[in-house]
């Protein structure tokens, strides 16, 4: 064991527990009001009555919520959809209209052997 280990921490000494420390003075009266109070408090609660529907009206506003949400979750995908569309049909009609060079040659078959015959529509 080293030093560290057996000497106590800081304010944990005996004469530091706080053991003979009493309150501030309690003003007079104060346990007839507590009483008072909790008597009022416990008329409240007594009056509060839950009610019937409450679980079913909860229910229902969550569940349409959680319709709308889906609803706005499925216009947002078709929009993103019909847009991403929209921009690539627009740049594929941005390309030039007139042929550019796709293969260069005298147009012999480049395959060693013979090629398949085509359809001709």
């Amino acid at each position: 064991m080293t030093h560290r280990d057996a000497t106590p921490s800081r304010g944990t000494g005996p004469d530091r527990t706080d053991h003979g420390r009493t309150g501030p003075p309690r003003p007079p009266g104060a346990e007839r009001t507590e009483r008072e109070l909790r008597e009022a408090l416990r008329a409240l609660a007594g009056g509060v009555l839950p009610d019937p529907d409450a679980y079913r009206t909860a229910r229902g506003e969550w569940l349409r919520r959680e319709r709308r949400r889906r609803l706005v979750l499925t216009v947002l995908v078709a929009v993103v959809f019909a847009l991403a569309t929209l921009i690539g049909l627009w740049v594929l009609n941005q390309a030039p209209s007139d042929p550019g060079v796709i293969f260069s040659g005298d147009g012999d078959a480049a395959a060693d052997g013979p090629s398949l015959p085509r359809l001709r529509p």
